[in-house]
C-alpha cells in the first residue's frame, strides 16, 4: 500500500482544508513546488496534486505551478481539480501528468466523461468523493443524489481501473478513519482503491493497511503529515513494508 503525500493548491499557495472548505484553510507554504520537492526528497513514490480553485471554478487555474512542479519532480504525479473536458486532459498529458483524476464531468457531462476515459484509458482515475453516502462534485460544494456504490459501478463499467475514495465527513478533521464505512465500499467496489480522508494517527495507517487484500493500493495523507502527527517515514514503514505485513 503506497503512501501518497498531498499538495493542494489555492490562490498560488500550498494549503490544507477542513472538509474541503476554502474558508477553513491552513497555509502550508507560498511555494508549492518547494513542498512537492520536499516530499520527493523524503522518498515519496507518487504525489497527489490538486487544484482547489480549479475544482471550484470548473477549470484548471494553476497551469504555471503545475508545469513547474512537473518539471522539478521525477516521481509520478496524479492530478485533479477542474478537469472537465477532453482538451484539459490533453493539456495535462502534454505537461507530463502521469495520472489524471476526473469526477464531476462524469455526472455533469457524461458523454465528455466517457470520451476522456475511452481516449486515455488506464491513465484516468476517478475521484469518488462521498458525503453521507452520496457523491459530492464541484469541489465538494454540490451534493448529488447519486449513491457511492452506484457511481462506482458506473465507472467500473466504463473501464476505469482505479478510484480515489474520499470520506468528506472525515477529510481534514483529524478525527480518524471511518474504517467501517470505507471497508463496506471497498469490499463491493471490485477495483483498485486509493483511500483518502481522516488519517490522524499511525494506527489509522495500520487499519487501512488491513484492507489491502480487498483492493486498497494506496493511502493519501495530507493534514496529519503537515500537522506532524507522525512522520512520512513512519507511515511508509507501516504502509509499504513487508515486515509490517508479516507482523514482525
Amino acid at each position: 500500500m503506497i503512501i501518497i503525500p498531498a499538495v493542494d493548491l489555492h490562490q498560488g499557495k500550498c494549503v490544507r482544508l477542513t472538509q474541503g472548505k476554502l474558508d477553513q484553510e491552513t497555509v502550508i507554504s507560498t511555494d508549492p513546488a518547494f513542498i512537492a520537492r520536499l516530499w520527493q526528497a523524503r522518498g515519496a513514490k507518487r504525489l497527489h496534486l490538486v487544484d482547489l480553485d480549479g475544482a471550484y471554478c470548473g477549470g484548471v487555474q494553476h497551469w504555471d505551478i503545475i508545469k513547474r512542479i512537473r518539471a522539478e519532480l521525477s516521481i509520478p504525479i496524479e492530478f485533479g481539480g477542474g478537469v472537465r473536458s477532453l482538451r484539459t486532459v490533453e493539456k495535462l498529458d502534454e505537461l507530463g501528468m502521469d495520472r489524471i483524476i476526473i469526477s464531476t464531468v462524469l455526472i455533469s457531462n457524461p458523454p465528455e466523461g466517457r470520451k476522456i476515459i475511452k481516449t486515455f484509458g488506464r491513465r484516468i482515475m476517478v475521484a469518488v468523493d462521498v458525503y453521507d453516502g452520496k457523491i459530492a462534485i464541484g469541489g465538494w460544494k454540490d451534493q448529488t443524489s447519486v449513491a457511492a456504490l452506484e457511481f462506482i459501478a458506473q465507472v467500473r463499467d466504463l473501464g476505469v481501473e482505479e478510484i480515489i475514495l474520499t470520506d468528506i465527513n472525515r477529510e481534514g478533521m483529524l478525527t480518524g478513519v471511518n474504517l467501517e464505512t470505507i471497508s463496506g465500499i471497498v469490499e463491493q467496489a471490485g477495483m483498485k482503491v486509493i483511500i483518502s480522508g481522516g488519517v490522524t494517527t499511525l494506527d489509522d495507517v495500520r487499519r487501512v493497511r488491513t484492507l489491502e487484500p480487498k483492493g486498497v493500493t494506496g493511502l493519501i495523507i495530507g493534514k496529519a503529515l503537515y500537522a506532524e502527527k507522525f512522520t512520512f517515514d513512519e507511515a511508509v514503514r507501516i504502509g509499504e513494508s513487508d515486515a509490517e505485513r508479516r507482523g514482525t
